[in-house]
């Protein structure tokens, strides 16, 4: 005897569970309800079709009620609502567009009624202007007003994942955007630590982000909707997005007998099936087990959704299945950056007293040698037994694949030492040797072996520093460009030397910057009978902590502001500022410190008080231009970053204060920079002229001292007539005559190898070794060879190319004195 199955609910579960029985039993009667026009679209695509990143809508429209007809003989009744069930006689109340009201018996129902945005009961909400999403109608009710002439300003309010995708691609139309979050920070799933990257990325990308916050009213005016927050703050916009959350659409079950939980989803157990005989219930409208921590949850997410619906309708064609829990792995695109999570967080985790361990990581995404790496931090969270409760990763690539494998070793019960097991695919253009997922086990055997004790970022801040030692143990130039207040720096090369210098009664908490150097300090330390702590994720981490989005100040009811927090420098108005400048800049090809040096011979150009708009390619642009600025005393107006290509404004003359960088030393040391060159080598001359090139272009007094075969760099390609005793004449016949004949250190393949990089060089618009020493003499860089290793080797003056000093090691050392950085090259 053939079934009779009614589906309540067209989207996800509804959809999937109608196919999938269709594909378990052709002789079922379906009946599929959809109280809107529309079943079985793409609503993760909406905000994507607003933003205009899907182009077309019909791309939306996974499945039509004429398609599910003709493939699965389902009978689709669109504009039809279930208005009630009676579970003991087994019908259900439809109300129709076209019908009216009518029952409907059933053999068996599945619940897939979904969940409908939160709506609160605040003054002015049912203003014209202000719009939920939820399904199409939605979409294309805000995408008509966004066409609209004359709209230009949006403020989303809930910094959930519909809420940040909204902002994002209202902000790719065009508008100004403002976030606003009643919590503390954006996306709940993620913990404070990551989600710093998350909102920095945001606010990078000129969306002004309101913390803390929560709206008290709304208020329409002749062209807008002034919207009032919690603390007084008022915000006009032209359209406001509601996307602070959702509610299981439940309602007409009231009276049907059917278990709902404390906030009205439907209680299910494994089965999929309710209380009642034969129904059974699916997607964002159920209650669901928790993977991790095995508690009643709601996880309204599409892709259990999908698997619901199948296990449903296995267990109504009766294959016996179970669905073992959600673990909530989510994954978002906010601008250029990703972040992904997975399993519990730490705010779970310490809401439920369920005891844990953190390590974080800051990875590349591919083998660093391979053009277009990018370093992204991985979060892994797990127990004493070193099972694994959740992970989190946020970066610009790779991402995605990391939180893939370690959501999948959750599911199958794994641990850290599992990670370090995995053997993963590895090719320089996508992973390393040791993948990001196996260090992350590591560095977590390590913790659980008690080889390191580390202290997370956000502990260090409440920590006790009675009696304890703050250790930076990254380069001296690191520690100059920004440490923890109160830090000591012992660079861990120097460390076995200068280990004297530390206490061994005090506590040492010790850091590098992303937290590999860090572990190598606390193994040389713990050895030798310290106790020691290392910070996770290092100073990366702990400088995050800092951030703070931009403030937005709309107060006059006229313009939108945002204004930098710690500077008060305003960022930019609405329709303004990205025009105004008085020279521009294109340092698009140009790869670091080509975009610095052009910057700086522009603004050489300007009087006090222009601006200079430079729009530059090279990825690390973007955090090099804010200290350059920082250390010249010129001030960043703006600074945008869209699809990879980095925009900003430089007025002259004026002081700015660098974003995130509070950890400041406080002593100004003297700023001249001095460099040894004893190589002769290619690539070690490139790096001393791009480091030189660099430092010069912030500013610095720099001078290159050469000696031995360093000198070789200096000589002149031609031949030059000098006298020479017979040792002279051997050494300048067998040493490379100028820059052009160098070889490289290593892979110099017989000069092939120096040809290729060269040819590489030219292909990617890097300048080559001779344009690098002409432009930093150019640019005042003091070039001076080591007159007793020349006199040593036999070179004469009138060997080496003009403008070179003589000096011996007195004048170096002088130098030296003189400057707060010396390298040896």
């Amino acid at each position: 005897m053939s079934k009779k199955v009614l589906i309540v609910g067209g989207v996800a579960g509804g959809a999937s569970a109608a196919a999938r029985l269709r594909r378990l039993d052709e002789s079922a009667e379906i009946i599929m309800f959809e109280r809107d026009e529309y079943i079985s679209f793409a609503n993760c695509g909406l905000p994507y079709y607003i933003g205009e990143m899907i182009k077309e809508r019909e791309k939306l429209l996974v499945q039509t009620p004429e398609s599910m007809k003709s493939r699965f003989n389902i009978d689709v009744r669109i504009n039809s609502e279930v208005i009630g069930i009676d579970t003991f006689k087994k019908v259900a109340t439809v109300r129709s567009k076209v019908k009216g009201i009518y029952e409907e018996s059933y053999d068996y129902i599945v619940l897939s009624p979904g969940a409908r945005a939160i709506k609160p009961t605040i003054q002015g909400i049912n203003s014209a202007r202000i719009f939920t999403l939820r399904n199409i109608p939605d979409t294309d009710q805000i995408k008509a007003y966004v066409d609209k002439k004359g709209i230009n300003s949006a403020v989303v309010i809930g910094g959930g994942f519909v809420g940040v995708e909204m902002a994002e691609n209202l902000k790719d139309r065009g508008l100004e955007v403002t976030l606003v979050e009643a919590a503390p920070h954006l996306m709940a799933p993620f913990d404070t630590d990551m989600v710093l990257s998350v909102e920095k990325e945001i606010s990078d990308n000129g969306v002004g982000i309101i913390l803390n916050d929560g709206v008290k009213a709304f208020k329409d005016l002749d062209k807008n909707v002034e919207i009032t927050l919690n603390s007084g703050t008022k915000i006009n916009a032209d359209l406001v997005i509601l996307a602070i959350g959702v509610i299981p659409d439940t309602v007409f079950l009231k009276d049907s007998g059917i278990l709902l939980g404390a906030k009205g989803h439907i209680v299910v157990n494994e089965k999929m099936e309710t209380n009642a005989t034969n129904v059974f219930a699916v997607g964002d409208a159920i209650e669901v087990v928790d993977f991790v921590n095995k508690q009643n949850s709601a996880i309204p997410l599409a892709g259990p959704a999908n698997k619901q619906g199948r296990i449903a309708a296995d267990n109504i064609a009766g294959l016996n299945k179970s669905y073992k829990g959600t673990q909530g792995t989510s994954i978002i695109k906010v601008f250029g950056l990703t972040a992904a999570s997975t399993g519990n967080n730490e705010r779970t985790l310490n809401r439920l007293n369920i005891p844990h361990k953190v390590i974080t990581i800051h990875p590349a995404s591919h083998a660093s040698y391979y053009p277009g790496s990018f370093a992204m931090t991985l979060k892994l969270i797990f127990n004493e037994a070193g099972k694994i409760l959740g992970a989190q990763g946020v970066g610009y690539a790779g991402v995605d694949k990391r939180i893939d494998v370690i959501a999948t070793v959750i599911r199958l019960g794994g641990t850290v030492t599992d990670l370090t097991e995995l053997e993963l695919c590895y090719a320089p253009p996508f992973s390393s040797a040791k993948d990001p997922v196996n260090m992350a086990g590591y560095v977590a055997e390590n913790v659980l072996a008690g080889r390191v004790d580390v202290i997370t970022a956000e502990e260090l801040l409440a920590y006790d520093k009675g009696n304890k030692l703050l250790l930076d143990v990254r380069t001296e130039d690191e520690f100059n460009n920004g440490h923890l207040e109160g830090a000591v720096n012992i660079p861990v090369d120097s460390l076995r030397d200068r280990v004297g210098e530390l206490d061994k009664s005090k506590e040492i908490l010790e850091y590098c910057q992303i937290g590999l150097r860090g572990y190598v300090a606390s193994r040389i330390l713990t050895q030798k009978g310290f106790k020691v702590k290392n910070i996770d994720g290092g100073y990366k981490c702990a400088s995050m902590l800092n951030f703070k989005p931009n403030r937005v100040d709309n107060s006059d009811n006229t313009k939108r502001q945002i204004i930098d927090p710690d500077t008060q420098v305003v960022k930019g108005e609405v329709g303004k500022g990205v025009n105004d400048y008085d020279k521009s800049l294109d340092a698009c090809g140009l790869c670091c410190p080509g975009p610095l040096i052009q910057v700086k011979a522009s603004i050489d150009q300007l009087n006090e008080g222009q601006i200079l708009k430079v729009t530059a390619s090279d990825p690390g642009f973007y955090e090099d231009i804010k200290a350059w600025c920082s250390k010249t005393n010129n001030e960043l107006v703006d600074i945008t970053r869209n699809k990879g290509m980095i925009q900003a404004l430089i007025k002259k003359g004026n002081k700015f204060k660098v974003l995130n960088n509070s950890f400041q030393s406080d002593i100004m040391l003297k700023d001249k920079k001095t460099m040894v060159v004893f190589s002769g080598d290619l690539d070690k001359a490139l790096a001393s002229f791009i480091i030189a090139n660099g430092a010069v272009a912030m500013g610095k007094k720099v001078t290159m001292f050469f000696t031995f075969w360093g000198l070789n760099i200096l000589r002149k390609p031609e031949k030059v007539p000098v006298k020479k005793d017979l040792i002279g004449s051997a050494l300048g016949f067998i040493m490379p005559r100028g820059s052009k004949k160098l070889k490289l250190s290593t892979m110099n393949m017989m000069g092939m190898g120096g040809e290729m990089i060269r040819r590489v060089m030219k292909n990617k618009n890097i300048s080559s070794l001779e344009d690098l020493i002409k432009l930093a003499m150019d640019s005042g860089v003091e070039v001076v060879a080591c007159s007793m290793t020349m006199d040593l080797m036999g070179l004469k003056q009138e060997e080496l190319i003009d403008g070179i000093k003589i000096g011996g090691v007195g004048y170096y050392l002088g130098e030296a004195e003189e400057s707060n950085v010396n390298l040896f090259i």
